[in-house]
């Protein structure tokens, strides 16, 4: 199997499923884990010298962050479902949340230093757009952007409508070059409805050193170190992805392959 293709492991102790560390991934910059957590089971952590995000995919929890209470958050019964709730904690920081019900937490992490302030994330706190048209439609739920206080983490959801495209045209972000371009490290967590779909991601290079098609199924992640990286949902099957950027600069500049820009100009 693809390097690239990280499938969920059986829950551990602490429920996770998913465990992607800069080591893992061979890369500098992008942490990424998922908990299924059963009612009143709690999960504590130090974020060390990272930052963390952690999205509520599905359930509540009642969320504490640096010596904060701040109650309970989440509610949304399935990542399809709109108004994510998301817990912000700076490095140095030590974070908890305990299961109100059964839930799905997603861990997003980077590097960081401490003084930024823990804090919820609220849906009246993210933005929500539509891009594209036709087959080419995307809804994005901008829980993290770079317009928002963080370190290096960048935190998006995205559903795409099923027979449509989303990250296309193809675009990349692997060289640090701005203003043009920015590296940008990139995890893809998928989920589809009805869950026994597929979607397919390519991750290519100009020079086709990285090629491959892969079939992410519901609850897999995709690396993406370098290369554009396009994804399709089939027909029938409406698909989830929560995307996990970070890199040296906090900035999301990406470059269109040339090949397939034109479309944009249409």
């Amino acid at each position: 199997m693809s390097k690239l293709l990280v499938k969920p492991a059986a829950p551990d102790t602490e429920g996770r499923i998913h465990n992607v560390t800069p080591a893992s991934a061979g890369w500098d910059h992008v942490g990424f884990e998922v908990y299924k957590l059963a009612d009143g089971q709690s999960l504590s952590k130090e974020t060390g010298d990272r930052e963390a995000c952690i999205v509520l995919l599905a359930g509540k929890v009642a969320a504490s962050a640096g010596g904060t209470e701040f109650g309970t958050i989440g509610g949304r019964n399935s990542p399809f479902e709109p108004d994510p709730w998301s817990l912000y904690v700076p490095a140095g920081t030590s974070w908890s949340v305990t299961a109100e019900g059964g839930c799905d937490v997603a861990v997003c992490s980077a590097p960081g230093k401490p003084g930024l302030k823990p804090r919820v994330i609220a849906p009246r706190d993210v933005g929500c757009l539509t891009r594209g048209q036709g087959t080419n439609t995307r809804h994005v739920r901008n829980i993290l952007p770079e317009t928002e206080p963080a370190e290096s983490l960048l935190v998006v959801e995205v559903i795409t409508p099923s027979g449509s495209w989303s990250s296309y045209p193809p675009h990349k972000h692997d060289r640090d070059a701005l203003p043009r371009e920015s590296l940008l490290e990139e995890t893809y967590y998928h989920r589809l409805s009805p869950p026994q779909g597929f979607a397919l991601q390519r991750v290519y290079t100009d020079d086709r050193s990285l090629d491959e098609t892969l079939a992410a199924e519901d609850g897999d992640v995709v690396l993406v170190p370098r290369g554009y990286h396009p994804v399709a949902a089939p027909h029938g099957y409406e698909l989830y992805y929560l995307n996990v950027m970070a890199g040296p600069k906090r900035v999301w500049k990406f470059a269109n392959d040339p090949a397939h820009e034109w479309m944009l100009e249409s």
